[in-house]
């Protein structure tokens, strides 16, 4: 649904103009785990709600031009054969990646650099560039980094929800204690720096933060995050995190997963279910693997059921440009962007699919945000990191 009189069929003026500005400018989602349908979903045809947050004809609809399709794995075993493991994973999902090229080319192409993002884009087509979330699927050998690189990798985010071997997650901090990023990790980051792989520091627990910033030698990414000071979740970042990533002149793309938006009270009957079911996925063997083995798309069935059940998202587009609002005011205008997280938990009541991203563009309208702001917010930031960590590659 769109905003409010558009929804009712009387577009205001405010809603028009926002409408005809989102439709002509390159707008860039930094992140969206869509690459986790792949295999059992058809991108290149368009889908109702409630079957997956987009697809190829939903992402031109909603004027999306550009998205980073993350290639994401799960935290397993920290051994020589969950490494391999998640390795075969990680080049299960490029290669579905790559199937989505072959069969959808006239649709969308694959981009390496910030050029061709916006070369695709001006050709009609949606520009996809390929991230890699949690750096689990590296192991402990650098070499991995130069063969994901080597795929079309051009973001990297180091962690996921718990610990690994290159640094501690925001959300699996042990007995209070940070140990932020390792000796394998300081390795990894010096080789993204030379190859040009932008660091993405979302899930990245605060002290491995400012690790990654005293190392980094270009400009990183918090590629889907918030801010803590509007919604209190160690997933967010401090205004002491945000001053500091501008100092480095990177960018914080926004992330609109509800609980990361807006704090809310949590139903304990929700919360017993879904650690139930997440136990179950694991003892499965992981999300990554609910499209490889028989009983997986039931896993996914129940899981929407049950965040259906308890009303989905409760977050709204205005709670999330708040968040916005709040960066722009500590750290300007040049440091902030969009990364949804759709189908990675992403999704707000006013935006819960590609097709509604235009809200996000009303609002910011209506808040007296300037087409040069709202480009800024909507891909030039993202760009203008890319382009940078490119540019002054070591190697």
């Amino acid at each position: 649904m769109l905003l409010s009189n558009l929804a009712a069929g009387q577009p205001s003026d405010i809603e028009k103009y926002a409408l005809k500005l989102h439709h002509s400018i390159f707008t860039m989602d930094t992140h969206c785990d869509t690459p986790m349908l792949l295999g059992g979903f058809d991108v290149g045809v368009r889908h109702e709600k409630g079957q997956g947050c987009q697809d190829l004809p939903r992402m031109k609809e909603g004027g999306l031009s550009a998205s980073c399709f993350a290639v994401y794995l799960g935290q397993g075993p920290r051994t020589p054969e969950g490494y391999v493991k998640a390795k075969e994973r990680a080049l299960t999902t490029f290669g579905y990646i790559n199937q989505m090229f072959k069969n959808y080319g006239e649709l969308c192409e694959q981009a390496y650099t910030a050029e061709d993002l916006k070369r695709i884009a001006r050709a009609g087509k949606r520009a996809i560039l390929v991230s890699m979330e949690n750096g689990y699927s590296i192991g402990v050998e650098l070499n991995n980094i130069d063969a994901y690189y080597s795929m079309g990798a051009r973001i990297m985010g180091l962690v996921h929800s718990k610990n690994n071997d290159i640094c501690d997650s925001s959300t699996d901090i042990q007995d209070g204690v940070d140990n932020g990023l390792s000796e394998f990790g300081k390795a990894v980051v010096k080789r993204m720096n030379e190859l040009g792989i932008v660091v993405d520091v979302s899930h990245a627990s605060d002290k491995s933060f400012f690790d990654v910033l005293a190392m980094s030698k270009v400009p990183i990414m918090a590629s889907h995050s918030s801010s803590r000071a509007v919604c209190d979740h160690p997933r967010n970042l401090t205004d002491e995190q945000l001053l500091a990533l501008k100092k480095n002149g990177g960018v914080i793309q926004l992330c609109i997963l509800s609980d990361y938006i807006s704090a809310r009270e949590i139903d304990p009957e929700y919360e017993r279910l879904r650690r139930d079911l997440e136990n179950r996925i694991e003892k499965f063997g992981g999300w990554e693997t609910l499209r490889e083995k028989q009983g997986g798309d039931e896993l996914i069935a129940e899981y929407r059921a049950l965040r259906a059940r308890f009303g989905g998202p409760k977050a709204t587009v205005k709670d999330a440009v708040d968040h916005i609002d709040h960066i722009v005011k500590v750290i300007g205008i040049d440091h902030v962007g969009i990364g949804t997280d759709f189908d990675g938990g992403g999704g707000l009541v006013d935006c819960a699919d590609v097709t509604e991203l235009p809200n996000i563009t009303i609002e910011l309208v209506r808040r007296g945000y300037s087409d040069r702001d709202i480009k800024k917010i909507w891909g030039e930031n993202a760009l203008r990191v890319l382009e940078k960590v490119q540019k002054n590659k070591l190697k």
